[in-house]
């Protein structure tokens, strides 16, 4: 253990997230994320929702801010009447830790399973809810 480490980010994701260099990209999955998405690199945070994981991860990763849109979001399906309500609780996660709005982007789901199997790493969560799946592109340390 370290202080000041939360206990939800097990060794392996603190390690890749040291070793993600410049825009780099860390999928956070739902519990339903398909094997396709997933890169060689992969951490399990079963019994923990993405909003409380990423919300231990921006404590030290930060994001893109040479991109418009660091975090990308798996936009719902045509016809599907869903509507996540999850998104919301990301930007307030997103804004606490970058102080910006507005650095989301849905994209089309297999877009975003092909882009994830590209990603650095994937760390599945046991997140029920719809469309929970994101994308962050870390950026450079400023300090």
């Amino acid at each position: 253990m370290l202080k000041g480490i939360p206990g939800i980010l097990p060794p392996d994701l603190l390690k890749f997230m040291m070793e993600m260099g410049h825009g780099d990209e860390l999928v956070i999955a739902d519990a339903n994320y398909p094997c396709l998405g997933h890169p060689a690199r992969v951490v399990r945070c079963d019994g923990h929702g993405i909003p409380e994981v990423l919300d231990a991860i921006l404590r030290f990763l930060p994001l893109d801010s040479y991109v418009d849109h660091p975090v990308i979001f798996m936009e719902v399906l045509p016809n599907d009447p869903y509507v996540p309500i999850i998104w919301e609780q990301y930007r307030d996660i997103i804004k606490k830790h970058e102080g910006k709005t507005g650095l989301d982007l849905p994209i089309n789901k297999y877009d975003f399973y092909k882009r994830g199997a590209q990603a650095y790493a994937v760390v599945t969560t046991g997140e029920k809810s719809g469309y929970a799946n994101i994308i962050i592109k870390k950026g450079v340390v400023k300090e």
